[in-house]
């Protein structure tokens, strides 16, 4: 098959329908929100000792004790008085109970964020493999995160030990030959070629190592092969088709080249987000559909989706009236989960407000010092790219049967009364947060109620209650919703970058 028909093949997949793929991409992007529920209740269990224990009373009698802290740069003496006066309350943090706690939630995190990584990619390429054979793809998505996480955790595992084994020999070899020549020379200048030859050496058998595990995955979900088995007909296929399997190398070094470039660029110019966005939503799905593509071609079994008839821009404008109809309807559909939500945000609210009442005088937080450097384009496109990735992120973490969505939403509930609480102003952050606030706030609000509802058909399909093309048509719909939130957010960070900024000290 020609190159460019697998080209053509990743641009059918993504348009002929996008919500029927790109769902499993923003799995992967609300992994850390799925994860960090273990750290929120490891922060409620500390709580619950410190109050039990009486340690949060004498926590509360030195916070009130403190000034705010001085500026380390104008007055460095003061500042370390201040950290003096600080240390009884981190004291109090360091009892045997809370350094386990601490100790137990870094490993529960990291083993659940590695098991969570290896279902969701299982489930990406499981997706993209079905879009090729214009099947449906959510929900052999579904089924393939199930079948082969195990498979993709033993080969991000065994290329990790690869990689550590690798740079070992090479490293100690390296380390070994340049003190030899060291020696010998009687300068340690002779031992530069040797280390930069040895760190050579090292790059190319990465890149040999990546390149292999490349396509081991896709193997795995193509092929049902296991780990060592996807590894070798890996090798086969590199052996058969080393022009695709090239093609492939140089578009991913290319493409990840270019986005990493464009992704500083915007980290400096401080809407980082826009970026991360667009790499789950775009540059991701798209490096892995080629990559299945070229596989099944070369197992003569790619047999991906029709072209779209209709022109890109015809499709964006109806996939955003899409959106639009459907999240109309998702909060028409269900009053009650909103009402709930809306409890539990100020609940968080106001847990963050008490949570920080001892501290008052002590923290400071000033709206106009925040705004100080920002410009109304950065300002607004970091606004959205940071909200609609909130809304991602507390939208499909529900899928981890609901708790996570609940999380979510008591996180930020918490964060804002925090934020509110300390507020050196609360009229004028008040009057700033209103304009933009009618729109973000009941924005977030129907992406939280949006992740309880998906998480509650993730519970019914786990207790075999519904299926998984059940979920799979929850995740779907929760894609357009989703949509429709973001023409709801690009609202408010519009406003919220070109006008609450500006507006609000006419009137203080």
């Amino acid at each position: 098959m020609p190159l460019s028909d697998f080209i053509a093949a990743v641009a059918a997949v993504l348009r002929r329908r996008p919500s029927d793929i790109l769902p499993m991409y923003v799995l992967g992007v609300a992994i850390p929100a799925i994860v960090r529920v273990v750290p929120f209740l490891a922060v409620v269990l500390a709580y619950l000792f410190l109050r039990t224990s009486g340690r949060l009373e004498s926590i509360r009698t030195d916070a009130a004790d403190l000034e705010s802290p001085p500026n380390p740069e104008t007055d460095p003496q003061a500042f370390d008085a201040w950290t003096t006066g600080i240390e009884p309350i981190l004291e109090q943090f360091a009892a045997p109970f809370i350094v386990a706690l601490v100790i137990a939630t870094v490993i529960l995190s990291f083993l659940l964020f590695v098991v969570l990584t290896s279902a969701v990619a299982a489930g990406q390429l499981s997706a993209c493999y079905s879009r090729l054979r214009d099947n449906r793809g959510l929900p052999a998505g579904l089924d393939g995160a199930r079948r082969y996480w195990l498979r993709f955790l033993g080969l991000f595992v065994l290329e990790f030990l690869c990689w550590v084994v690798a740079l070992t020999v090479i490293g100690s070899g390296t380390v070994l030959l340049a003190g030899i020549a060291s020696f010998t020379g009687g300068s340690t200048t002779v031992a530069v070629p040797v280390v930069l030859i040895g760190g050579a050496i090292a790059l190319i058998v990465l890149l040999v190592v990546r390149a292999l595990f490349a396509f081991a995955p896709v193997a795995v979900v193509v092929d049902d092969a296991g780990v060592f088995g996807s590894l070798r007909n890996t090798g086969g296929f590199i052996r058969e088709r080393p022009g695709g399997a090239v093609f492939y190398y140089l578009i991913a070094l290319v493409t990840l080249a270019g986005t990493s470039i464009v992704a500083g660029v915007l980290s400096f110019a401080n809407v980082a987000t826009i970026g991360s966005l667009a790499s789950a939503l775009l540059v991701f799905p798209a490096l892995d559909v080629l990559k299945t593509a070229i596989y099944c071609d070369h197992r003569g079994r790619l047999a991906p989706p029709s072209p779209p008839m209709r022109s890109l821009r015809d499709q964006i404008r109806t996939g955003l009236r899409h959106g639009w109809e459907e999240m109309r309807s998702f909060v028409r559909a269900t009053p009650g989960t909103h009402a709930l939500v809306i409890v539990l945000g100020l609940v968080g609210f106001w847990a963050g407000w008490a949570a920080t009442d001892p501290f008052v005088g002590t923290f400071e937080a000033s709206i106009t010092a925040r705004l100080d450097g920002r410009t109304p384009v950065t300002m607004a496109a970091n606004l959205f790219g940071n909200n609609w990735l909130v809304a991602l992120m507390t939208t499909y973490a529900g899928a981890a049967l609901v708790i996570p969505a609940i999380v979510s939403l008591l996180f930020n509930g918490v964060f804002l009364g925090i934020m509110a609480r300390l507020e050196v102003d609360p009229v004028e952050l008040a009057a700033f947060v209103v304009p933009h606030g009618v729109f973000e706030i009941p924005a977030i609000l129907v992406a939280s109620a949006l992740g309880i509802s998906v998480g509650v058909t993730a519970w019914r399909t786990w207790r075999g209650r519904e299926s998984r093309t059940a979920l799979a048509d929850a995740l779907e719909r929760a894609f357009w919703v989703l949509i429709g939130i973001g023409i709801v957010l690009a609202i408010a960070a519009i406003i919220e970058g070109f006008v609450s900024p500006y507006y609000y000290r006419l009137f203080l």
